[in-house]
């Protein structure tokens, strides 16, 4: 082997400053540029690096408010997957070159096939196919996950889908965190209050067409005794046939980011008290299967 080859497949560590500084000399960069179905920057896209040659995926990360993703790798050739929710998944196969990073590759993200939207009438959330968690931070440690067991509720789907109306009651006392101790402290008068306010109901006003196969839910969350207006960040995901009876059945996943002290839950206070249980802002996430029932499209209780 020639000098010359040598110092091609190795390049000297001395001249390896800038943006390679402190990487192994047969490392380089991935750059891509993920645009949305007209050409803009698309952020929040999960991009993931294959190795073709060993099939271990290599990186997964999102890209940032620029649509950008950089990622150091070793040299050699990648399959590359770009995806978000409402539009078609892309893929490339990418090489990355020992030493050198390249201007940014674009992958555009194309529209994807809106599901078909549920036929009007009267659909029953079905409690065994749907999850209603909760995230909140654990104050100064890690976040506590939870659930509630026990909900009923329903969807008005109007002609116009955007005339739809959503209900739903949670039974505030079916809180569960894994943690019994903390259950009955959450069910306690220091937070949920749960004998004098059994339940936590949320009643829409308004359903948002925002893009593809994404609403939101815009309604009135009752929780604590307090009323605060709540929008639900909400993906329909299809209806099919399927399930016991081969029932007609509809899905949705929803999030939303409630604040503790909308609701008079001072966390500040409880903080004085030493009672740190759980952080300000809590992340409602929502998991909905509904069963089509009836072709009765009844007026939404004022």
């Amino acid at each position: 082997m020639g000098l010359g080859t040598l110092l091609r497949r190795r390049p000297k560590q001395a001249d390896r400053g800038g943006w390679m500084a402190g990487l192994p000399a047969d490392a380089g960069f991935a750059v891509l540029r993920i645009t949305d179905p007209v050409g803009e920057p698309l952020p929040n896209a999960e991009i993931t690096l294959t190795s073709s040659e060993t099939g271990r995926r290599m990186v997964r990360t999102t890209s940032d408010p620029y649509g950008l993703v950089t990622a150091a790798l070793p040299h050699g050739t990648y399959a590359v997957m770009a995806t978000l929710e409402g539009l078609q998944p892309a893929h490339r196969t990418l090489d990355v070159v020992a030493g050198t990073r390249p201007a940014p590759e674009s992958i555009q993200l194309l529209s994807g096939q809106t599901p078909e939207l549920p036929q009007p009438g009267v659909w029953l959330i079905d409690p065994p196919h749907t999850a209603i968690r909760f995230v909140a931070r654990h104050v100064g440690m890690a976040n506590v996950h939870g659930r509630f067991t026990r909900f009923e509720g329903g969807i008005r789907v109007a002609e116009q889908v955007e005339d739809s109306y959503l209900e739903i009651s949670i039974e505030a006392a079916s809180i569960a965190t894994g943690n019994r101790s903390r259950d009955d402290h959450l069910r306690s008068a220091d937070f949920l209050d749960v004998e004098r306010h059994p339940y936590l109901h949320f009643a829409s006003n308004r359903f948002i067409h925002r893009s593809g196969s994404r609403w939101t839910v815009q309604g009135t969350l009752t929780l604590h005794g307090v009323s605060r207006t709540v929008s639900l960040d909400t993906n329909y995901l299809g209806a099919v046939n399927g399930g016991y009876g081969e029932e007609l059945r509809c899905a949705a996943r929803a999030t939303a980011e409630l604040h503790r002290e909308d609701y008079t839950l001072n966390w500040r206070n409880m903080l004085a008290r030493g009672i740190a249980i759980v952080g300000p802002t809590v992340q409602l996430e929502m998991d909905v299967q509904a069963m089509y029932r009836t072709h009765d499209t009844p007026t939404p209780p004022q």
